[in-house]
């Protein structure tokens, strides 16, 4: 029999002196909380990250190969397509999808409103998933390949009630010609409404057809904005963008999505901080309670230790009783962390009772998203690093004279 497990259990929470047994319960509630603590506030991190990134790259895609030039206006600068490249591309097993898009700048007007507008052009092998998703109203337009350039457009619901327009009203937008200087006006009809929730894109852009910039640019049929690319995993992004640049034409660029939106990404990043920050914290609140437990332990059986030394038993053996102690202490905090840090997450992935302004954070909702992995790590590592903290205090031990301790009241 393991004597220090023996000798723990016989110490264990219900069998302590009267001193020590309140102590214990904060120690519990403190190691439970801050699990719980931890456990949330990584979960909410992960779910906002990856809804907002997941929002952002739905829309305009991970990494857009555009043409190389200093062209900073919304007047884009044509590239020619060439098959080869695409078939050079599509050999990277990281890239997901590849689509065409090109933008034209112009002014949605009605008899009483006037707006600014973005109109971003998709070619017939569009990944339509993202804006199926966030349709409120009406259907995705088609445009076929053999029929004239499509006037069917979508617009988002920031767009229509700002207009005060819905499906199947038309719509007059005025563009500027390709260099002409002229502007050239187009009846079209909203096909569909969206809501992303990203002022950056629900306030600017009505999605249409490509071929209708290619013809108010008057450019050819292989000639576009972009070169949209998605990828499999976007931890990745900087691996893949880097082997992209390599492999396309000289006068080709790349641009990533957190290049194009970097005051989004800048601010995701630092919720990073944020998260170390609060388990830092929660570290330290932990550690402070549990290392008070272990002193509270320690001074209450001072005469066990005194005892357990004249009986011959060394000091390794005796920090090993108040570690395994620790460890019970640990263990039941940490059980009770997780029921309070797993009910919270599973209530908020299906039920979403704790809401958000979409305005200022994009979402509706508190996100969350947590990986068994993720899951496992963190009790793990809370697990060794509160039992490692207790190793030193543990020594104290070593300083506890049999003598002095046996007199001990």
């Amino acid at each position: 029999m393991n004597f220090e497990y023996f000798i723990a259990k016989r110490i264990a929470a219900g069998r302590t002196e009267v001193y020590s047994r309140p102590v214990i319960r904060i120690a519990y509630l403190s190691i439970a909380l801050g699990l719980a603590m931890m456990m949330i506030s990584i979960a909410i991190v992960i779910g906002f990250k990856h809804s907002i990134t997941n929002k952002v790259t739905g829309f305009a895609s991970d990494i857009s190969i555009v043409s190389f030039d200093k062209n900073e206006s919304l007047e884009e600068t044509p590239l020619t397509v060439k098959p080869s490249l695409l078939k050079k591309l599509s050999k990277n097993k990281e890239i997901k999808h590849i689509q065409l898009s090109a933008q034209k700048a112009g002014v949605l007007k009605t008899t009483e409103q006037i707006q600014g507008v973005i109109l971003k052009g998709t070619g017939p092998n569009f990944d339509w998933s993202f804006l199926k998703q966030n349709l409120v109203k009406g259907s995705i337009p088609d445009y076929s390949e053999d029929s004239r350039p499509g006037r069917s457009v979508l617009i988002s619901d920031r767009m229509a009630n700002y207009m005060k327009l819905k499906t199947g009203d038309p719509l007059r937008v005025w563009f500027l010609g390709n260099g002409n200087g002229q502007t050239v006006g187009r009846k079209l009809y909203i096909s569909g409404i969206y809501h992303t929730g990203l002022e950056e894109f629900d306030s600017r852009y009505i999605i249409g057809d490509l071929r209708m910039i290619q013809h108010l640019n008057h450019w050819k049929s292989n000639q576009v904005g972009s070169i949209e690319i998605n990828i499999k995993n976007f931890k990745e992004l900087k691996k893949v963008a880097g082997w992209i640049y390599k492999h396309i034409p000289f006068n080709m660029n790349i641009n990533t999505i957190t290049q194009t939106y970097p005051e989004i990404f800048n601010w995701l990043a630092l919720l990073d901080t944020n998260v170390v920050v609060i388990l830092i914290l929660m570290i330290i609140v932990a550690a402070i309670t549990i290392v008070s437990t272990l002193f509270i332990l320690i001074i209450e059986r001072t005469q066990m230790i005194g005892l357990l030394k004249t009986l011959g038993a060394p000091n390794k053996s005796i920090r090993k009783i108040f570690l395994y102690k620790a460890s019970y202490i640990i263990g039941w905090g940490m059980f009770w962390g997780n029921i309070l840090g797993l009910a919270f997450y599973f209530i908020q992935l299906n039920f979403h009772i704790f809401h958000l302004d979409p305005k200022s954070y994009y979402v509706s909702y508190v996100p969350v998203e947590l990986s068994i992995l993720t899951w496992f790590l963190l009790n793990l590592g809370t697990f060794f690093i509160s039992l490692a903290i207790l190793i030193g205090p543990s020594y104290y031990i070593s300083k506890i004279r049999p003598a002095n301790a046996l007199r001990y009241e």
